[in-house]
């Protein structure tokens, strides 16, 4: 199989070799990098097959003049263990309490909250080219990719002790049948569910918009608990909406959240978070210096969006932009041009109105601005030590697509305690 990019070997002692940002299969960096994570914890026999094929491929094809033998690749192995991603800004603990798998990784709002409880990712999936680059900068660990794939499933190791899941919410064909594990075939669902069905985790931590609840007139929720619940055999508590907001990031954003404890632990009583009280504002994650030119709007767009709101106003309608007071909570951040315009900020600190950007008239002396990657990365709970490596673009919509951290953790801490992982 070829290799997709060319790689880079550094020989050390004549023997072992530092390999970095290898891909000489759909699996190579993965398999390599979950491997590396999981190595002391008896995970890693999931991996080291794949992950040594792969080192191979990289020396042969960097060294196509010498024969390459198995006991080389081990070597090399064994050498990146010690040196391999020793400055990534979120490392797994040390000594872990519990472990975890990650699905729909997006960059990782889900890993950061369980880490942050002690607990130990032992593997990842995310399809997004551009979300891996992102959770691989953050955590040193490539996410394996489609989680449909049968191939991909097989590296899911066993004995975990908790599944996450942001799984995309998609309607079942359940017309004339009970709406079982079966009926959610061809949907993302289904392979939580066969996963779930497969490894038998002790608990399932899964997180949805809003709107699932009345998805499909609730044809889609009240299937997926009926294959928890019955098909296999998990304490589901009734799913509640927890809103960003009361968990200390001034957002405006409620999701739906579905726990569930397989039934033989005993576990049949489950309290949800109640709010923390901590009341932020916009403020307290706006960026403390100016900011580029480059977030400031046009005077032309910002026409347009005035023109635009009027229109509906006219008509009755509420939708258009919104300028957040300082004092006041953002709306969601959501993927697409809306999710800015809807979270546009007053910061009359710009000294520089000369445009980094093609953009149509002159910059607005108004103050008018959207929010920077880095204010939308604080409104999801995400410290400032995360690595954002990516686009602006990728980076809005990587944020938009994720979790909000701190409700989260806040659920997830109820889960470990029902689970008795302290």
């Amino acid at each position: 199989m070829e290799l997709k990019e060319k790689i880079t070997v550094e020989e050390v002692n004549g023997k072992a070799f530092k390999i970095r940002m290898v891909e000489a299969s759909e699996h190579g960096n993965a398999a390599l990098t979950h491997y590396l994570h999981n190595h002391k914890n008896g995970v890693s026999g999931f991996y080291k097959k794949e992950a040594l094929t792969h080192i191979k491929r990289a020396l042969e094809y960097k060294f196509p003049q010498d024969t390459i033998t198995s006991k080389a690749a081990e070597e090399a192995l064994q050498y990146m263990i010690f040196d391999f991603q020793k400055e990534i800004p979120f490392p797994a603990p040390t000594k872990p309490k519990f472990k975890f798998i990650d699905l729909f990784a997006g960059i990782g709002g889900f890993r950061l909250a369980m880490q942050n409880l002690g607990g130990k990712c032992v593997y990842t999936s995310e399809w997004d080219e551009q979300a891996k680059k992102t959770y691989q900068a953050n955590f040193g660990e490539v996410p394996f990719g489609d989680i449909t794939k049968e191939e991909t499933k097989k590296f899911i190791p066993d004995n975990f002790d908790v599944l996450c899941a942001g799984f995309p919410c998609q309607a079942f064909s359940i017309a004339g049948r009970r709406g079982g594990f079966e009926d959610t075939r061809g949907t993302l669902f289904f392979d939580v569910a066969e996963i779930i069905k497969r490894k038998q985790p002790k608990a399932i931590f899964l997180e949805n918009v809003k709107g699932l609840r009345n998805h499909d007139k609730g044809k889609t929720l009240k299937t997926i608990l009926n294959v928890l619940r019955e098909d296999l055999g998990y304490y589901v508590p009734e799913p509640q909406i927890l809103n960003a907001k009361d968990f200390g990031v001034p957002q405006n954003r409620e999701r739906i959240f579905i726990v569930g404890f397989r039934k033989d632990l005993g576990i049949n009583d489950f309290q949800y978070p109640e709010p923390t009280n901590k009341n932020a504002v916009l403020d307290d994650i706006l960026e403390e210096n100016e900011v580029s030119v480059k977030y400031y709007l046009s005077t032309t767009y910002v026409q347009t969006l005035k023109n635009h709101r009027a229109r509906h106003e006219s008509k009755g309608n509420g939708f258009g932009y919104e300028i957040i007071p300082n004092d006041g909570t953002a709306n969601a951040v959501v993927c697409g041009g809306m999710g800015r315009e809807r979270n546009l900020v007053f910061d009359d600190r710009l000294t520089n109105f000369k445009p980094i950007t093609n953009i149509s008239g002159k910059v607005n002396r108004e103050g008018i601005r959207k929010m920077t990657p880095r204010e939308w990365a604080r409104l999801q709970g995400f410290p400032d030590n995360f690595k954002i490596i990516v686009s602006d673009a990728q980076a809005y919509k990587q944020f938009g697509n994720s979790v909000a951290v701190p409700a989260i953790q806040a659920t997830a801490e109820k889960i470990i305690e029902k689970l008795n992982c302290k």
